[in-house]
């Protein structure tokens, strides 16, 4: 198998992925060094954790990291993603395709057991990561509060019991990481087919209203509310 690479856009430069972890910045002491203003010295770090990497943002630049135009804090990665730092675009070769793809069902199949309630406030919260606009933040607990017809401090009360569950540590950007580890799980998903805003179940089956394609708990999954205009 070949080592996992990344290819810098600019100026074409493939850098081997060889250790657990790689850094991304302007600084001379990066692993790969990207020379852009609107990169921050120390950026971002690519990680290895057995078959799969991840991209993860380390919150130092104003300008951030995206995932085929998605901005993210921690994002598993595919063959063929394109990573922005700041306006530097680099592609991700050579991953192992079946291999990840196995070990995505594992880690679906892990995920922890939610309740109704909770799968809602998911929903919510990646409605708007799952939108066509590249520049997007998940919803705020005031908007999901909006959406499910409950108090604010509800909405508090099931995220914090949320990053428990996902284990997402305390720290800037909780909402956005927990959004994207509902994602790169497979959790949740558009279908980029349809520009209704659908998503995808994780079986593969269309799911309505909008993004109700959480995957249930054992005790099953009921339609989530549709969103309203504000």
């Amino acid at each position: 198998m070949d080592t996992p690479s990344i290819r810098v856009e600019d100026s074409g430069e493939v850098i081997p992925l060889h250790g657990e972890v790689t850094t991304v910045g302007r600084g001379l002491a990066s692993d790969i060094r990207l020379d852009d203003p609107s990169v921050s010295r120390l950026h971002a770090e690519i990680v290895r954790r057995g078959l799969c990497y991840y991209v993860a943002d380390l919150g130092l630049s104003r300008n951030g990291t995206r995932v085929n135009g998605r901005p993210v804090a921690r994002r598993v990665l595919e063959d063929g993603d394109v990573l922005s730092f700041g306006s530097a675009r680099c592609r991700i070769e050579g991953l192992p395709t079946e291999e990840l793809a196995a070990e995505s069902e594992l880690r679906r199949s892990a995920a922890p057991e939610l309740t109704r309630r909770e799968l809602d406030v998911l929903i919510s919260l990646c409605r708007p990561a799952l939108s066509d606009d590249a520049f997007v933040t998940p919803a705020t607990a005031r908007e999901i509060a909006g959406d499910l017809v409950v108090t604010e401090a509800a909405v508090k009360q099931h995220l914090l019991r949320l990053y428990a569950k996902f284990r997402i540590p305390e720290g800037t950007n909780r909402r956005t990481r927990l959004a994207n580890e509902v994602i790169a799980l497979g959790l949740v998903r558009p279908l980029a087919e349809h520009g209704s805003g659908q998503v995808q179940h994780a079986h593969g089956v269309p799911q309505q209203p909008p993004l109700d394609g959480v995957q249930g708990s054992a005790e099953g999954r009921q339609p989530g509310q549709q969103v309203r205009d504000r």
